[in-house]
């Protein structure tokens, strides 16, 4: 009983990691792929278009 307690303490406190992390990420915008937007074939998705005034 212990033990299942104690595991799913641990688990929980590595998801909160996690999604923290991804939100920190996303409000400094980095993006979520780990690569770069140059050549990505999918950067307007993650960054929208800009549009030039």
């Amino acid at each position: 009983m212990i033990a299942t307690i104690v595991i799913s303490i641990v688990l929980i406190c590595i998801v909160v990691s996690i999604v923290t992390k991804m939100v920190r990420d996303k409000r400094n915008g980095k993006s979520g792929c780990g690569c770069g937007c140059d050549g990505c074939a999918n950067s307007s998705l993650c960054h929208g278009t800009k549009k030039n005034k």
